[in-house]
């Protein structure tokens, strides 16, 4: 079950190549992988039956105690049938379906087979913890699914409000998981239904619980996103929205059951939504005229439905349940499909349109009705026998006198009415010849025959539930295991004398006469629906207008608290920052009765030089009337920090010290261009003694923490140990380095993140229209041999080109004379020209020194970043394009792509992620050679630096050149 997860995790990310290159053929080999789990878990039925439960587990967070455990019970058994055999089928169904189709197809298919192995990961997880991990990864991928024709306003709309609903839901659930499992002392779902513990915090737990389900499986109030989530294509809808996403919430809601519906919370909650979600599911669904919304108003009905008799919590109820859940799953994914493949021939789904299609696609038209007398209960469906024995279970409660009893029951029986009216209709408004207004016979549409293949899924779904039905049972004798946890009955009502089973005939019992009553009512009710106009709505409002007044709420509090804190003044956001800090630490200060402090007048000789010469540039600079002024200065301390380190032992923070602080001074002044020179020219500065007090408040509050932090230590700390880990476990010399890529790497991942974030942040905010790298391409795009000859280069209409021979004088770098001529150095070229190479060698070698050695992945980084940095100072944007001829993009994402693989891999191979690997080698004439597999790691640390500094240079410097240059070049317009 692990390996299936896997490969869930892995082959999805092959998808988009293949489906590059064989277009949606490639949904074939995508069904494989549902068809492997499929095969595997009906291998496992014998052990399933036997109940000798499959069980597997691997330790993923030790010290949280969790695991990625899988077992497969009667539930999970059955819900891994359902995802991976329908998911399947929906497969095969994409490669007809989207045949001649290319748009984000890659991209779909990979989301889609994803999805199906989080809701895999999901039915048969052990752990509740990480089962709320594969909720709300299926969240994401279902936005993802739903938002497919993204060009959609609608399909936009439709798969944020799905987002936000379900993961609100799953926000919720959260909290009520984190209570159970507090309250039970584990994480595992069978510990904590084998101990089923109670008390008012499981019962808060519970009902939080049951809001996520109930969210996920569009239960009243939370039923209008799947109406809404009709907008994607029609196997997201056959696949997401019958069997798969919204059965989520049901499987959690029938997991629980058995053991928490005697819960003084659950019955209430589980009996009455579930109702009136029926009910109101199948009113509308009377109204509608798309036949892919009578379907998903038919399927909020049904979810209903499931939540009423899986929800009960009685062994006869469950038993009921789960055949209630298979039928659902094959009766409403095959109408889906069908839906889809009308669709796809006639570009309709109104059923006004549709007129004669039964009689030239009678196939389909068949089958269609096989799986609508699954949905209303007709014999030999596995419909049928679900909802006798539904029938059957809720009257026994309902005559014992259970009040949800007698509740259920009506609800069941007046939804039961509906859904064989508006199963009826859409028969009729897919298949059948109607009539026009005026009364005459409307012409039947033309209809062009679909590929066999296109039917193939709809019609193993719809044949299924029969085959289910002569099966039923076979399947009593699988589902009993999963019904005998439940309870007999409710408590104080007596214990049916038989408990039930689930068969084709059960003789002239009062369930069958309420199935075929409500069925001659339903017809009844279609027979009225073409006169009878319902009300507009039944309520006030819909759940619908409820949410879109709610997002219109928190849009205006947002608008209305960014107009009150967003003032537009840094100064004020500085200042607000620093009172704040102020106030905490200073209050955390004068609470605590227990101050420390050990302190040195100094520890080296070099401090009694540097640190005078730090606060004197930090005092300056306070008196600094232009900016760059400024920050020259402030750099100063950096720099004097540079020499602390370098004198206190640290040659490796030194390094990155004066790196940092130089691509800091190189950002800076990019910045400084585009804003006034000398400080205060638009805004005087203000308030300059409150500005004072202000600073040495912070500086004084600072250095009491700095005092008291350093002075509080009791322990030994845990970086003596480092040396020795460094070189036991790391097999390196540089504690640094080590601890950065092996003994601290989750951190180290962190800040990689981190760092991608920013990079983006800063682009995002500084290019206008798009963060094409169309100035590498146009370098790129030059002949080879005219880079070789450094011809200067001129801008046309087609893009950068080299100047023809005796244009000029060859220039030392490709961009050397596209730079102004006021901004030109010949010897600053001259120098780049002969040192660039050089300095990216030095920063290869402080790459693969640093194990050992001062350097290591992001000093080597910043290093090879200072190069850019050179090249674009000496010859300007186009030289920056002929430097670095790759989009930095690219450089991000392969670096940490690199990282995350260095964490991954480890796990395949059975050790913690993160691991480290090493070789050692004796080689003829180089000796003895050691390598460690955390170099791969600072190699991805190496690559995000460098990705991390062309984002810079391309946002702050060649972004922002263009951007000048355009502006002169309209000026110059205006003033010809």
């Amino acid at each position: 079950m692990l390996l299936v997860l896997g490969a869930f995790a892995v082959v999805p990310v092959l998808l988009p190549w293949l489906v590059a290159r064989i277009g949606a053929r490639a949904f074939y080999v995508a069904a494989v992988l549902p068809i492997a789990g499929f095969v595997y878990a009906a291998l496992l039925t014998p052990q399933v039956l036997a109940g000798d439960i499959p069980f597997e587990t691997y330790a993923w967070i030790p010290p949280l105690g969790i695991e990625l455990s899988m077992r497969m019970d009667t539930l999970s058994w059955l819900m891994t049938l359902v995802v991976t055999g329908v998911g399947a089928l929906v497969m095969i169904y994409c490669r007809w379906y989207f045949r001649g189709k290319k748009e984000n197809l890659g991209q779909f298919a990979a989301v889609l087979l994803a999805f199906a192995g989080a809701m895999y990961g999901l039915v048969l997880t052990d752990d509740l913890v990480v089962l709320v991990m594969f909720w709300e990864v299926t969240s994401v991928l279902s936005y993802l699914l739903i938002g497919y024709y993204n060009k959609r306003a609608a399909s936009r709309r439709a798969a944020l409000q799905a987002l936000l609903v379900t993961t609100l839901g799953g926000l919720v659930m959260l909290i009520g998981v984190v209570l159970l499992v507090v309250d039970a002392g584990t994480s595992s779902i069978s510990t904590i239904l084998a101990e089923a513990p109670s008390g008012p915090i499981v019962d808060a737990a519970l009902v939080m619980i049951l809001v996520g389900a109930l969210s996920k499986s569009a239960i009243f109030p939370f039923h209008f996103w799947l109406p809404g989530a009709m907008a994607a294509p029609t196997p997201v809808s056959a696949y997401l929205h019958a069997a798969a996403m919204v059965k989520a919430g049901i499987y959690l809601i029938a997991r629980f059951a058995p053991v928490f519906a005697i819960a003084p919370t659950w019955r209430p909650i589980v009996v009455a939504l579930g109702v009136f979600t029926m009910l109101l599911g199948g009113f509308q669904a009377l109204r509608e005229t798309d036949l892919k919304r009578v379907l998903a108003f038919g399927t909020v009905s049904q979810l209903g439905l499931l939540t009423v008799v899986l929800g009960y919590g009685t062994r006869d109820a469950a038993l009921a349940g789960l055949a209630l859940l298979l039928s659902h799953a094959l009766f409403k994914s095959a109408l889906f499909l069908v839906v889809g493949v009308i669709d796809r021939q006639l570009s309709t789904r109104d059923l006004t349109e549709l007129s004669g299609v039964g009689r030239q696609a009678p196939v389909m038209a068949t089958f269609s009705i096989i799986a609508v007398a699954s949905m209303i209960g007709v014999i030999p469906t596995i419909g049928f026998v679900a909802k006798e024995g539904a029938l059957a279970s809720l009257l026994h409660e309902a005559l014992g006198g259970a009040v949800w009893g007698i509740v259920a029951l009506v609800g069941v029986a007046l939804g039961s009415v509906l859904t064989a009216g508006y199963g009826i209709r859409f028969l009729w408004g897919a298949f059948s010849t109607k009539r026009a207004a005026s009364g005459d016979r409307m012409p039947d549409t033309e209809w062009p025959d679909p590929p066999i293949g296109f039917l193939v899924a709809p019609i193993v779904l719809s044949g299924l539930t029969v085959v289910a039905g002569a099966f039923a049972p076979w399947l009593d004798k699988v589902f009993a295991p999963y019904a005998d946890q439940a309870p007999p009955s409710t408590p104080g009502v007596a214990a049916p004398e038989h408990p039930a089973h689930l068969a084709l005939w059960h003789g002239l019992e009062p369930a069958l006469w309420i199935s075929l009553a409500t069925i001659a009512i339903g017809v009844l009710v279609f027979w009225l629906t073409p006169s009878w106009r319902p009300a507009r709505r039944l309520l006030p409002f819909t759940a619908a207008e409820a949410y879109n007044g709610t997002l219109r709420v928190v849009a205006r509090l947002s608008v209305i608290t960014t107009s009150l804190t967003q003032r537009g003044s840094l100064p004020v956001y500085v200042g607000t920052i620093f009172v704040v800090f102020v106030a905490a630490e200073a209050t955390a200060l004068l609470a605590s009765d227990d101050w420390q402090a050990k302190l040195d007048a100094y520890q080296t000789p070099t401090q009694l030089l540097v640190a005078p010469i730090m606060i004197a540039a930090g005092l300056i600079a306070i008196r600094a009337r232009k900016r760059y002024t400024g920050v020259v200065l402030v750099s100063v301390t950096g720099v004097g920090m540079v020499l602390l380190f370098a004198t206190s032992g640290a040659p490796d923070l030194a390094l990155t010290q004066i790196l940092v602080e130089t691509v800091t001074l190189v950002a800076f002044a990019l910045v400084l261009r585009r804003i006034p020179s000398r400080l205060g020219e638009h805004n005087a500065s203000v308030w300059p003694v409150a500005r004072a007090v202000l600073g040495a408040a912070v500086g004084i509050t600072m250095a009491l923490v700095a005092i008291v932090a350093t002075s509080a230590r009791v322990e030994k700390p845990i970086s003596d140990s480092f040396p020795d880990l460094a070189y036991e476990l790391g097999h390196g010399k540089n504690v640094v380095n080590v601890a950065l890529v092996d003994l601290r790497g989750w951190d180290t991942m962190g800040e990689l993140s981190v760092l991608i974030l920013a990079a983006t942040g800063v682009a995002s905010l500084v290019f206008v229209t798009h963060r094409a790298d169309t100035l590498s391409r146009a370098i790129s795009s030059l002949p080879t041999g005219a880079i070789r000859t450094r011809r200067p280069l001129v801008e046309t209409a087609e893009g950068v080109r080299p100047r023809g021979a005796g244009g000029g004088r060859m220039a030392w770098l490709v961009g050397g004379q596209r730079v102004r001529p006021e901004n030109r150095s010949i010897m600053l070229e001259v120098i780049v020209r002969i040192l660039f190479h050089t300095i990216i060698i030095v920063s290869l070698y402080l790459l693969f020194a640093g194990h050992n050695l001062p350097g290591g992945g992001f000093a080597g980084g910043l290093v090879a970043g200072m190069a850019l940095v050179m090249r674009y100072i000496a010859g300007g944007r186009y030289e920056l394009g002929a430097a670095a001829p790759t989009d930095a993009g690219r450089l991000l994402g392969t670096g940490m792509s690199i990282a995350v693989a260095c964490a991954i891999v480890p796990v395949f191979l059975g050790d913690q992620p993160l691991t480290s690997y090493f070789w050692v080698w004796d080689v003829p004439l180089l000796g003895h050679v050691e390598f460690v597999t955390s170099t791969l790691f600072d190699i991805g640390v190496y690559l995000v630096v460098i990705g991390l500094v062309l984002d810079v240079l391309r946002s702050l410097g060649a972004e922002v050149d263009r951007q000048a240059q355009e502006a002169r070049e309209q000026q110059g317009v205006m003033v010809s």
